[in-house]
């Protein structure tokens, strides 16, 4: 199951109390103060795992707390210091407060951490307030309680390309085609559901990785359809494939098709429709639709001349649209654009 949105509440460890204590042995003469510190309560810490790529782990859990401090003991004894508990959330996460929605952190890389929530310092034990004047002392410290929240997590798939376009537009059978990724496949709208990450490599070993976003229809910045929760995950994308879907059985205007997808790209975030785009012809394995693809070629090159034709069931055009890929990837990364909003 793919969940890319959950709210949780988490607690760190409270300290451990500090102790009070004397030495009571029986050839020693002189006795004293002897109780050890409490030991820290432990902390709440997320940690990026790039292997995870959905939430769906914190969804049937919604509370979480780390491990109290232990209470100091006599013979200046520190207690054990309380375990730290660490969450794995996937690479691309962003932590807000629940609230306020403010955001306290964005985990883009792996391994990457952030500690949530400190744990409780552990109270002093009465040895610590030995002095001259005060050879007795009978005080300590209670630990210090730690520190909670209510967070609110929100996934953002990092991936270098995002293939967007129409239901039924081709894109799981481009995804599949390319990568490993085994989205379903069928031939009605709305087949995919979730999104879906595929690591693409060529023939030079270099790797990049590509997403299936679910088709978008007009008013999906509103939240129609699948909407707005998923064009989301196109905000981290360096470059945007859009397939156009130019099979026979489709009757519908082209160049229509292709301003929907770029209207609710604008009506979401001016920036992706600003975004670095290869326009692709898909299903054009039969005669008519290469016809198709002919006849809207130059209107097409109007609006972007980084123009494909392809078809995912036989292979054609596909090396040269991967190939064309990559080299649009590398000019990128060396003119260094940033890729996350």
């Amino acid at each position: 199951m793919f969940v890319d949105e959950v709210t949780i509440s988490i607690q760190a460890g409270d300290g451990g109390a500090g102790c009070s204590s004397f030495r009571r042995e029986k050839y020693v003469p002189r006795g004293g103060p002897d109780g050890g510190d409490g030991g820290d309560g432990g902390s709440v810490i997320f940690e990026a795992d790039m292997h995870l790529t959905t939430l769906t782990d914190l969804r049937y859990q919604r509370i979480y707390r780390a491990e109290n401090g232990k209470p100091g003991r006599g013979q200046l004894m520190t207690g054990k210091k309380g375990k730290d508990l660490v969450i794995q959330v996937p690479v691309g996460t962003l932590i807000r407060d629940e609230a306020t929605r403010d955001l306290c952190v964005d985990l883009t890389e792996h391994g990457g951490q952030y500690v949530a929530c400190h744990g409780g310092k552990g109270g002093r034990g009465n040895a610590r307030f030995k002095s001259a004047r005060n050879r007795a002392p009978q005080q300590f410290q209670k630990g210090l309680p730690s520190e909670q929240k209510k967070l609110f997590l929100e996934l953002k798939l990092l991936a270098d390309v995002a293939v967007i376009g129409l239901p039924n537009a081709g894109k799981s059978t481009f995804i599949s085609k390319i990568s490993h990724a085994r989205p379903k496949i069928a031939n009605y709208p709305f087949t995919t559901l979730v999104p879906h990450l595929g690591v693409v490599k060529l023939d030079d070993f270099s790797t990049f990785v590509a997403a299936d976003i679910p088709g978008l229809i007009e008013g999906a910045h509103e939240g129609k359809g699948l909407g707005i929760r998923f064009l989301r995950h196109t905000e981290r994308s360096r470059l945007l494939i859009h397939l156009i879907d130019f099979s026979v059985e489709n009757s519908a205007d082209q160049l229509d098709n292709y301003r929907i997808v770029q209207s609710e790209l604008e009506r979401f975030n001016v920036n992706l429709s600003q975004r670095p785009q290869i326009l692709v012809a898909s299903k054009v394995d039969h005669p008519e639709a290469k016809e198709k693809f002919q006849e809207y070629e130059s209107r097409l090159r109007e609006l972007n001349p980084l123009v494909y034709a392809i078809s995912s069931t036989t292979g054609e055009g596909v090396s040269g649209l991967l190939w064309k890929t990559k080299e649009m990837l590398d000019q990128l990364k060396k003119g260094g654009q940033n890729s996350t909003d």
